[in-house]
């Protein structure tokens, strides 16, 4: 019997498309403090994706490793929706309001949308590919998890700093003992 599961995200879903792909990830779903963030990223030709992983099997110095070294070569756009909005409409939903704000407001052409999970944020446009544990397989998308993580950690981080009583820092808004 052979096994299917790739150890780690290839190209391999993107070369079947074809073109310029934009990878989506969320971080904060699973939160029970803070906004939800989603990031969007272009992967291009010339990077180095040796290290590209599922943002949660990295740790923290290697989460911000990768994407200090990405940033500067890859198109990529962070959103996030607020705790207000998540209240007002739901934390799926405000999921699929922030992966709407990069897909409308990224700066830089694309072809397809490779979003992780089973939800499109849109299903008005046919470009959108949804992928359950993308994050495992998908580049774009694995790269897209290292952006929204990053960036979701440094604002709880900033938040410990104003309110260190919850310890944002060690749990970063999930539940912990």
């Amino acid at each position: 019997m052979q096994n299917n599961i790739s150890l780690k995200p290839d190209f391999s879903h993107e070369k079947k498309v074809g073109g310029i792909i934009l990878g989506i990830d969320e971080v904060g779903r699973g939160c029970v403090a803070g906004p939800v963030v989603v990031a969007g990223v272009i992967l291009n030709d010339n990077i180095d994706i040796s290290h590209i992983n599922d943002s949660k099997k990295l740790s923290a110095t290697k989460r911000e490793k990768i994407f200090n070294s990405l940033k500067d070569n890859c198109h990529y756009l962070i959103e996030s929706s607020s705790v207000e909005e998540i209240e007002e409409i739901n934390i799926l939903q405000a999921s699929l309001l922030a992966m709407r704000r990069v897909i409308n407001n990224i700066e830089h052409k694309f072809d397809h949308v490779f979003v992780d999970g089973n939800i499109s944020p849109d299903k008005s446009m046919n470009n959108i590919s949804t992928i359950v544990g993308g994050d495992n397989k998908s580049l774009s998308i694995a790269a897209a998890s290292i952006f929204a993580k990053v960036a979701r950690d440094r604002l709880m981080d900033k938040l410990n700093e104003d309110y260190p009583e919850y310890l944002w820092k060690q749990n970063k808004g999930y539940c912990t003992k």
